[in-house]
């Protein structure tokens, strides 16, 4: 899944971004969705690439990768997860996310991380699903 290193979360923006080229003044980016829409993002803004995230698990001293997790939705929820957003609780989101990772850390790991990772999956999925070929 080396497509995700292309790939970011800009903090205050909605969505997900592929990294364009970097620029004088920051990064150009292309918004994953429907209008690709370019624009460049100030230097100073919080760029967070997706192959450099990982979820806390039990064990302090380690971390899984967004790749890994991304891999194991695919493998047991196939191309879109199928999961109401909007009205699920916490305790839902934890019990599913536990079906896909059941060591991480429920003390860490929020619902809202839980909420964006399966709101990230199904935007690449949709988007960009050449990121998924290179794990089959």
């Amino acid at each position: 899944m080396e497509l995700l290193q292309e790939v970011a979360n800009i903090s205050g923006k909605p969505g997900l971004y592929r990294i364009v080229k970097p620029g004088r003044a920051g990064v150009i980016v292309e918004s994953l969705d429907a209008g690709k829409k370019r624009e460049m993002i100030n230097a100073n803004a919080k760029v967070s690439v997706l192959k450099e995230i990982s979820v806390y698990t039990e064990n302090v001293n380690e971390s899984k990768p967004l790749s890994e997790i991304f891999q194991a939705i695919r493998a047991a929820h196939g191309e879109k997860v199928e999961f109401d957003l909007k009205n699920a609780s916490n305790n839902q989101f934890f019990d599913f996310f536990a079906t896909i990772m059941p060591d991480f850390d429920r003390e860490r790991v929020y619902a809202t991380d839980v909420k964006k990772i399966i709101n990230w999956y199904n935007t690449l999925s949709e988007f960009l699903p050449e990121a998924f070929e290179e794990a089959k």
